[in-house]
Parts: C-alpha cells; structure tokens; sequence
C-alpha cells in the first residue's frame, strides 16, 4: 500500500509527464512546488534534521545524476530539475534507481520514435560524422573535431514521461 508521500509524488510526476507531452516543457511551478512540498511532508513525518538531509542529498542526487546529459545537450533542463524533484521525496538511493531505469525506458522511447518517424537514417549520419574523426585517429590521421550543424539532431523526446513512468515503477517495486 502506497503513503500519501508517494501518492503525491506520483500525481506530480503524472502531471509532469502529461505537460511534456503536450507542450514539450516541464513548467518550474510544478518542480518548486514539489520541492517544497517534499520538503513539508519530510519535516512533518520525521525528527531533527534526519528529514531534511535525506531531502537535500536526494534532490542534489537527483540533479547531478542528469545534469552531464543537460550539459551535453541530450536533455532538457525541466528533466534534469524534474528528477531532483523526485529525488526530494525519495531520497539518494531511490532517486539513481528511477535515473537508472529512466534512461533504459528514454533510450526505448528514443528508439521507437526514430523507428516511426522514420528519422533513424539521419541518426545514423549523425553518429558516422562523430566517429569519423575517431576512427581516422586510430589510423594515425591527427584528429579534427567536426561539430555537427545545428539542425542535426533527429528530434527530442519527451523524457519526462521516462521519469515518470521509471518513478511509478520504483516505488510500486519498494513495496513488494
């Protein structure tokens, strides 16, 4: 049986994967909502500073684990604070299993996005034009970045969805 903590967190993360589908943007007012919220509901359920910390270090987790991916432009910043919000309620450890199985559920999505759109060729391009320089260096050629062009990518996709739905699974899966 589910906690009203959890409840909440799935409702929050329902909300979110619902708003990225539709309008492909996470809104700050859900995340900060959540955050404090999360917060709350720690400082209410618990004692001293224990709550607080097991917020802080769950949202810093959550955070960080996608932050290198915001950097290197493979994810939008809504996703990245979206699993900081996430990592609010459940703390660190529970927070890198839902970034864990988010990434194995958005590289499905991608996968099957591509297949529909028909889009996998361009993806296949883009990879060859960022290997190219490697393999030439591994035949000795002095190696020569080549950025790919702007328009490049071969779509987005809704990552919040991943997030949400790889939230649902962990915490359904804490309690069996």
């Amino acid at each position: 049986m589910l906690n009203a903590i959890e409840v909440i967190l799935i409702c929050l993360v329902a909300q979110a994967a619902i708003t990225d589908l539709a309008l492909r943007k996470i809104p700050n007012v859900l995340i900060l909502s959540g955050l404090l919220l999360a917060l709350m509901l720690h400082i209410m359920g618990g004692q001293h500073w224990a709550p607080m910390t097991h917020w802080l270090a769950g949202s810093l987790a959550g955070f960080f684990l996608f932050l290198p991916l915001y950097l290197l432009g493979g994810m939008a910043a809504g996703d990245v604070k979206l699993l900081a919000m996430v990592g609010g309620f459940v703390g660190p450890l529970m927070a890198l299993q839902v970034a864990a199985l988010a990434t194995l559920i958005g590289g499905a999505m991608a996968l099957l996005m591509l297949l529909w759109s028909g889009r996998w060729r361009e993806v296949c391009r883009n990879v060859a034009t960022i290997c190219k320089p490697l393999l030439q260096r591994i035949v000795g050629l002095p190696m020569q970045p080549v950025p790919l062009d702007q328009g490049a990518s071969a779509g987005g996709i809704p990552y919040g969805l991943a997030i949400a739905l790889a939230t649902m699974a962990v915490v359904a899966l804490a309690h069996r």
